[in-house]
């Protein structure tokens, strides 16, 4: 009986370490039904994703592959360029799930606390990016560009809170 428990017990611990507020990496999983596709540079909301997950996958759409500017995208419009949070910010505000723009540190009091099930923002001082459906909308740690990009790689996640939209 307890060898059977134990597998049980370990992945409960795991659980926890792994998807506490201090998230030491982020790591793609591919869920089948809840993954968004990535062709050409674009995502591609899976099939009944609620409306705000594919309004987000489309704002990144429209800014994916945009050079990095520090400062960009916080005049709450379409920019030239985009930060971190400013690429984050214009995400979330055309899906509807902010108003306004938020640097960086504000995104780690954001939502509610921990992971959703389609939308997650990693924040920490200095930092944001986003899983959206599963896949990383980010400004680095990609195939060696800077500026907004979606991407399938894993990235560290140390210091990082990780929040989400109310009711996603």
């Amino acid at each position: 009986m307890l060898r059977r428990l134990l597998p049980v017990f370990l992945f409960a611990v795991l659980l926890v370490a792994f998807t506490g507020c201090d998230s030491a990496y982020y790591a793609y999983h591919y869920v089948p039904g809840k993954t968004a596709i990535l062709r050409g540079g674009y995502a591609f909301a899976p099939p009944g994703a609620p409306p705000q997950v594919e309004r987000a996958i489309a704002a990144g759409n429209r800014i994916a592959g945009l050079p990095y500017r520090w400062g960009g995208g916080h005049g709450c419009s379409v920019d030239t360029g985009y930060d971190c949070s400013g690429s984050a910010s214009f995400v979330l505000r055309e899906a509807g799930l902010v108003q306004g723009c938020m640097i960086s540190k504000e995104f780690r009091d954001y939502g509610q606390a921990g992971e959703g099930e389609w939308i997650n923002v990693y924040a920490k001082n200095g930092h944001v990016f986003l899983a959206v459906a599963g896949v990383r909308f980010d400004t680095g740690w990609t195939d060696g560009s800077e500026g907004p990009q979606w991407t399938i790689q894993d990235r560290p996640a140390s210091g990082c809170v990780v929040r989400h939209p109310v009711g996603l």
